[in-house]
C-alpha cells in the first residue's frame, strides 16, 4: 500500500445472485472483472465468519474467528466441482434482489449443504484434498466442528449451560461426544471444506485480474464461540467459565452510557507468556485469506476499556493497558510488513500513534467527519492528509454519502462543504464531489463503499451501529454496476493517479 491505488467497499453478502445472497460464484468474478477494468487495485470486504440471526446477522459477531460463512458457498460452483448435480439442487424460492433474507437464505443453504454432504459422504474417508483440508486446519477445525455440533445437540444454549464435563471440555466428554455426533462433525468440517475451496478459486481469481482482497478482523470475539469454549484460559473468566470483564467503549460524545458490547476482554498476560499463539495463528489464518487486513478498534491493542460483566451500561468502567509494543513486535515476526490497516476512528490517545508510527500502519480518513466547523485543522479533511493513511468516503457503519448530505447536515454544514469545493453541491452531486476528493487526496489508498459509488441513499446504508435488525441486508441489483459506473470509475482513478497498472 505504498503505492497511489484505490478500490471498493462491497461486502460479497450484497452481490447479486438468484440466491438470495452474494457468493462465491461468478457474480463475484463478474465483480473482480468490474473492479480490474475501471483501474482498480482492491476490493474490501468485511469479515467472512459465520453469522447468526441471533446476532442481528452482523459479521462481526461469530461463533468462531477461524470458519467461514456457509451462506457465501455458491450453488453454481458446487455443480461445477461435481460435489452435486443441478437436479439435485433444492427448489429456489422467490429471493428479494435488494435485501437479504437471511432466515430464508440460511434455510435454503442448510437444506443445499445437508444434500451436499448425503451425496458425497461415503468418499470422503478417500478423498485427499478434503483429508488435507482437515489436517492442516485441525488445529482450529476440530474444536470448531465438535462445537457446533454439541450446540446444535443440545438446542443452541450457550456453552456455559453445557453440562460441567462439556463446558470444561474433560477427555471422557469430549471423546464422547466426538463419537456420538461423528457424523454431524463430519458434516461441519465438509461444509469448511466447501467454503475455502471456493474462496481460494476465488482469490486466485483476482490475483490473476491484479487484485488485492482486504478482509477485517474484529479485535473481539462473541462469549458463546468455540474460540472462547476452547481457550478459556486466554479470556477474563470466573471458576463457571463466565465473564468476569467484557469489552466496550466509556461514554462519549455519541453515547451518554457508552457502548457496552460484552465480549470477554482479554488476559494479555497470558497471551503474552504463550507467544501471543492465538493472536499469531488468528492473524496469519487471516493473511492466508486476505492481501492485507484491516485490525477493527486498532486502539484495544494499546489500551482497552474494561466494565464487570454485572453492568448494563459501560458508564463504570476502566482502561486497561495491553503489551502492544511486545504484541506487535512478536507479531510482525510472523506476518509481511504493510498488511496491516490500523481502524483508528474515534477518540485516539499519543500512545496508540506512537504504535501505529513504529510500526507504520496506516489509519483511516474519512470525508463524512471532515466538515465541521473546526474544518481547518480537522484530520480528516484532505488537506491535513498524509501519504500513509487510507481515505474513505465513508465506512460499513456510516451513512451513505447521499443520506448523509440529506439527512444529517445543517445548512451551515452544506455551505462550509460548497466552500471548500469551490461551487455548490446538491444531493444528486454530492456523492460525486466527496469522492473526487476521497481520490484527489495525497493519501496512498482510497477506498469508496459501493452505495456512494452509485449515489445511493440512506435506504441503503449497510449498517447503523447498536441497531440489531433490518442491516447487513442491502444487496447489488443485477446491472447496476453499469459500464457507464465502470467507465466513470475509470477515469477518476486516471485522472488523480490511482489507475492499477498490471505488468
Amino acid at each position: 500500500m505504498k503505492k497511489r491505488g484505490s478500490g471498493i467497499l462491497l461486502h460479497l453478502t450484497s452481490l447479486p445472485s438468484q440466491y438470495g445472497i452474494g457468493d462465491m460464484g461468478s457474480q463475484a468474478c463478474e465483480f473482480v472483472d468490474f473492479l480490474s477494468e475501471a483501474g482498480q487495485s482492491y476490493w474490501q470486504i468485511l469479515p467472512l465468519n459465520m453469522t447468526n440471526t441471533a446476532y442481528g446477522n452482523s459479521p462481526y459477531s461469530s461463533i468462531s474467528a477461524f470458519a467461514g460463512n456457509h451462506l457465501l458457498i455458491s450453488p453454481e460452483r458446487l455443480i461445477t466441482a461435481g460435489f452435486i448435480s443441478a437436479e439435485d439442487l433444492p427448489p429456489v424460492g422467490e429471493f428479494s434482489d435488494e435485501r437479504v433474507q437471511f432466515e430464508k437464505v440460511s434455510e435454503y443453504k442448510e437444506k443445499l449443504l445437508q444434500v451436499v454432504y448425503q451425496r458425497n459422504k461415503d468418499n470422503l474417508p478417500h478423498h485427499q484434498d478434503y483429508q488435507r483440508f482437515c489436517a492442516e486446519n485441525a488445529w482450529w477445525l476440530e474444536d470448531y466442528s465438535l462445537f457446533l455440533s454439541i450446540k446444535n445437540c443440545l438446542g443452541g444454549i450457550e456453552w456455559s449451560e453445557w453440562p460441567p464435563e462439556l463446558r470444561d471440555r474433560t477427555q471422557e466428554s469430549m471423546a464422547q461426544y466426538r463419537d456420538r455426533l461423528s457424523e454431524d462433525i463430519t458434516r461441519e468440517k465438509f461444509s469448511q471444506y466447501i467454503f475455502f475451496t471456493q474462496w481460494n478459486s476465488l482469490k486466485l481469481y483476482c490475483s490473476s485480474k491484479g487484485i488485492k482482497i482486504i478482509g477485517d478482523i474484529p479485535i473481539y470475539v462473541n462469549y458463546d464461540s468455540s474460540d472462547v469454549w476452547s481457550h478459556p484460559e486466554i479470556f477474563s473468566l470466573d471458576e463457571q467459565k463466565r465473564p468476569v470483564n467484557v469489552a466496550g467503549v466509556p461514554p462519549d460524545y455519541f453515547s451518554e452510557t457508552g457502548q457496552l458490547w460484552g465480549h470477554p476482554v482479554y488476559k494479555w498476560d497470558v497471551l503474552k507468556e504463550s507467544g501471543y499463539s492465538w493472536w499469531i495463528q488468528r492473524v496469519t489464518h487471516n493473511l492466508s485469506m486476505f492481501s492485507i487486513i484491516r485490525l477493527d478498534h486498532f486502539r484495544g491493542f494499546v489500551g482497552y476499556w474494561q466494565v464487570h460483566a454485572s453492568e448494563k451500561t459501560a458508564i463504570n468502567g476502566n482502561w486497561e493497558t495491553a503489551p502492544a509494543h511486545d504484541f506487535f513486535e512478536t507479531l510482525m515476526k510472523h506476518i509481511p510488513e504493510n498488511t496491516i490497516i490500523a481502524e483508528d476512528l474515534g477518540i485516539i490517545t499519543d500512545d496508540v500513534w506512537e504504535i501505529m508510527g513504529r510500526f507504520s500502519f496506516p489509519g483511516m480518513k474519512v470525508l463524512l467527519f471532515a466538515f465541521g466547523d473546526d474544518l481547518p485543522r480537522n484530520p480528516y479533511a484532505p488537506h491535513n492528509h498524509v501519504k500513509n493513511c487510507v481515505i474513505y468516503t465513508g465506512t460499513h457503519d456510516n451513512n451513505t454519502v447521499k443520506g448523509w448530505y440529506k439527512n444529517e447536515l445543517s445548512p451551515e454544514d452544506r455551505e462550509r462543504i460548497s466552500t471548500y469545493l469551490g461551487h455548490k453541491t446538491n444531493e444528486n452531486t454530492i456523492h460525486s464531489d466527496i469522492m473526487r476528493l476521497a481520490m484527489m487526496s495525497v493519501a496512498n489508498t482510497a477506498i469508496i463503499p459501493m452505495q456512494d459509488l452509485l449515489g445511493l441513499d440512506q435506504k441503503y446504508r449497510m449498517n447503523l451501529p447498536a441497531s440489531s435488525k433490518g442491516y447487513w441486508e442491502w444487496r447489488l441489483k443485477p446491472g447496476q454496476a453499469s459500464d457507464s459506473v465502470k467507465n466513470s470509475l475509470l477515469t477518476m482513478t486516471t485522472i488523480y493517479g490511482r489507475e492499477k497498472l498490471l505488468k
